[in-house]
């Protein structure tokens, strides 16, 4: 079972590291600054794949906390396009849980009853609270 590094400096070839971000792709502080800097992470843009990285929006344009639902909705349509890339491996990151101030198993949450393509690598954390209450892994 391969898990999410906790500390990420460098990437593989095919690998891309996913950050929570904000909408308006303000990437100043956390892991989206650490995208920016080292991974490709474009100014301005705030959801979706840019360089050796990906964009889940875990903030607003305001630069403030978005509602569980909508970072669902994020979530969502970053699995959904993971799919489309089965040789890359995306490295998501405890999204949400620091600046935006969620819980691991908040976040977690999110992922549960969700296809996750096997190329998807969550945080061991995230995978635990997943599978917490499932007789069988999902992933």
């Amino acid at each position: 079972m391969k898990f999410t590094p906790d500390k990420i400096s460098s990437l593989k070839k095919n690998q891309v590291f996913v950050f929570g971000s904000n909408e308006a792709g303000v990437h100043g502080a956390g892991a989206a600054k650490l995208a920016h800097q080292k991974f490709g992470a474009v100014y301005g843009v705030g959801f979706g794949l840019q360089g050796k990285s990906y964009a889940i929006p875990t903030k607003d344009l305001q630069i403030c906390t978005l509602p569980l639902d909508k970072i669902e909705y994020y979530i969502y349509s970053f699995l959904t396009e993971a799919m489309e890339y089965p040789d890359t491996e995306f490295l998501v990151t405890k999204i949400g849980c620091g600046l935006a101030g969620y819980s691991e198993e908040e976040i977690a949450n999110l992922f549960k009853n969700k296809f996750i393509p096997e190329n998807v690598i969550l945080p061991e954390s995230f995978y635990n609270i997943i599978n917490s209450h499932e007789s069988h892994p999902r992933i």
